[in-house]
């Protein structure tokens, strides 16, 4: 079991962070924080696996809690097993649209029985020096979360949500709107009763729901709503806001610094 496993299933709330910038850098500083988790980003990135690998190798390097969680592109079983075989922490799957493919995506992460993972001396393995130990701990130990983002998955969050194996549900807040034809309204009505559904879901279902909001001011009114965890802030656009405070701060400046020459 991982640190963000654990942290999910227990009900402590736990805090991630957005990564879309392929570097180990961002990632390795990024997980030096008090986070427990970095969610990297495959399905609207560039990211390659080697890239991946190189950022769950930085997240690893350092001496934090912080694991790596990886959104892959589509709930395909090969892609899967390529992901999960770099050893990473969790993964999370896109437009889960009902209980058949949730229970898809929870054999692709398993080992024969229960599953359809292939055997392979990987990282995951240690390069098969703890094959055997890992083949014999791996089922059920990769925090596995669906995406609901769709109108289908909508209506189907709670049959997904008790689904055996899935983890945790996620509100995939811009598809989502757009899928119910208000998007980007995150404060009308109907983007509310949408993931008040989601939520309800999952608390039938005993299974912890989550979601993004880009806009750190938000993190108050998204943990109002009822959410068990968050991905709070993406690292692009927290440094261009960053580099937009200096510019502002710089702008500033120069215009009491012009005031005071002019006097």
């Amino acid at each position: 079991m991982t640190h963000i496993k654990d942290a999910i299933e227990d009900g402590d709330h736990p805090l991630g962070t957005w990564t879309s910038v392929g570097h180990p850098a961002v990632a390795e500083g990024l997980a030096q924080l008090d986070l427990d988790f970095l969610l990297v980003d495959m399905e609207h990135t560039t990211m390659s696996l080697e890239t991946v690998e190189g950022m769950a190798r930085a997240v690893d390097a350092t001496s934090s809690e912080t694991d790596a969680v990886v959104r892959v592109p589509w709930n395909d079983s090969v892609r899967l097993k390529r992901v999960i075989d770099i050893g990473i922490a969790g993964v999370m799957v896109p437009m889960i649209d009902n209980a058949e493919e949730a229970r898809k995506l929870v054999r692709s992460l398993r080992y024969p029985p229960e599953g359809i993972r292939g055997i392979a001396g990987s990282r995951a393995t240690g390069y098969g020096r703890n094959f055997q130990k890992y083949v014999d701990n791996a089922n059920g130990s990769i925090l596995t979360i669906a995406q609901i983002e769709t109108e289908e998955g909508l209506e189907n969050a709670e049959e997904i949500a008790h689904v055996d194996g899935i983890d945790a549900l996620f509100v995939g807040p811009a598809d989502l709107s757009a899928a119910i034809g208000m998007f980007a309204e995150w404060d009308t009505d109907e983007f509310a009763d949408a993931v008040k559904s989601v939520i309800e879901a999952g608390n039938k279902a005993g299974t912890p729901v989550g979601t993004l909001t880009v806009d750190t001011d938000a993190i108050e009114t998204r943990m109002g709503q009822g959410f068990d965890f968050l991905i709070a802030g993406k690292d692009i656009s927290l440094l261009m806001e960053g580099v937009d405070e200096a510019i502002d701060e710089y702008e500033d400046s120069l215009d009491d610094t012009v005031v005071v020459s002019s006097d």
